[in-house]
């Protein structure tokens, strides 16, 4: 493959100087993946203790109440658990 060059050794029909802003950054996640992670393992959590406490008998109400019971605290301990994320070490 032979590359043509101009005078000034540029190669031609490329621009020697790319536009400096070719667009607008990216727009960051909603949620960074460390939250998604210890939300998504609360949800799990409590839906489990929800479910098994159901199943012993107890209204759905007091299930719901289990659920939540264990999903709640469950999120600082898993915050702690799964790691700092990127953010959160940078500093």
């Amino acid at each position: 493959m032979q590359v043509s060059t101009g005078c000034a050794g540029t190669v031609k029909g490329m621009d020697p100087n790319p536009p400096v802003n070719p667009g607008p950054p990216p727009e960051p996640p909603f949620l960074s993946l460390h939250t998604a992670v210890v939300l998504l393992t609360a949800l799990v959590i409590g839906l489990i203790t929800g479910a098994l406490t159901a199943l012993t008998g107890v209204s759905a109400a007091g299930a719901v109440l289990a659920g939540l019971a264990a999903a709640g605290p469950s999120v600082p301990v898993l915050r702690s658990l799964v790691g700092a994320s990127r953010e959160g070490a940078a500093r």
